[in-house]
């Protein structure tokens, strides 16, 4: 891994005993090219039979940087003080927060579901109004140098992101616990192993996303592949077609033909 890679993980189908059990493959990949880094993107997929954190530990053992990934708790071991060779820097990915607020702003899905189009919550359309003009910064600085990225956040998308949070959290006040916002709420701006700081590292390094979304493609293809195959045979399939998907994938973001 890089100084600053992104982590992603997907469900597949292991052949067991009696049936099949979820197992898991996991991907890790580099990709400088939104900040005008000089390495070639890269991804590489691991198997293994469950979500244990035990996985991403082994995965990256010996490795310390800046990782792009959800709230999933199996990472949380990385970021440890007395980790060694010393604690990896977590950035979370703002994707995943929006898309909270957006199901209960979602008018159109409202709709197809039969449900009134008025039926959305207000404070749940305003949030995603504001992660918006967020994205849409990210939007003009991507592919841009991380000195000019930073210069921009720090300009432009701090303001924003310091008067969402602040809004953010009046909001909360007035909401009980189990109101579905509060908890879109509780999941962008609770304390908890730092996640705030996570969601807001962009704003201090001009290298990281916003998003995870580099590692989300990189696993896309295998939510197709799940439509066209039953499942891993054994555990030593599943490190097969891992080793076959490093393959493909990183050839494929390096625009070469894998097929050919």
């Amino acid at each position: 891994m890089p100084e600053k890679g992104a982590v992603d993980d997907t469900t597949v189908p292991l052949l067991a005993r009696g049936g099949s059990k979820t197992a898991r493959l996991w991907t890790y990949v580099r990709d400088d090219r939104p900040f005008d880094g000089g390495a070639p993107p890269a991804a590489f997929f691991k198997f293994s039979r469950d979500r244990q954190m035990i996985h991403p530990n082994n995965h990256l053992t010996g490795w310390q940087g800046i990782l792009q990934s959800d709230v999933y708790g199996g990472y949380n071991d990385l970021y440890l003080s007395d980790r060694s060779p010393g604690p990896v820097r977590s950035a979370l990915c703002w994707s995943h927060a929006r898309r909270k607020f957006f199901e209960l702003a979602d008018i159109a899905g409202n709709v197809r579901d039969g449900k009134p189009a008025h039926d959305i919550s207000p404070i749940a359309l305003e949030a995603v109004k504001r992660i918006d003009a967020i994205f849409d910064i990210e939007r003009e600085i991507n592919g841009k140098d991380a000195g000019t990225r930073l210069a921009a956040r720090q300009e432009r998308s701090r303001p924003l992101v310091e008067g969402l949070r602040s809004w953010l959290i009046g909001e909360r006040g007035k909401l009980s616990k189990h109101n579905g916002v509060a908890k879109a709420i509780d999941y962008f701006t609770t304390p908890k192993h730092g996640r705030w700081a996570a969601f807001t590292a962009f704003l201090d390094d001009g290298r990281i996303c916003l998003t995870n979304n580099a590692a989300d493609r990189a696993i896309r293809g295998i939510a197709l592949g799940r439509k066209s195959w039953l499942f891993a045979g054994s555990e030593r399939g599943g490190d097969r077609a891992a080793f076959m998907y490093t393959l493909i994938v990183t050839a494929t973001m390096n625009d070469v033909d894998p097929q050919a």
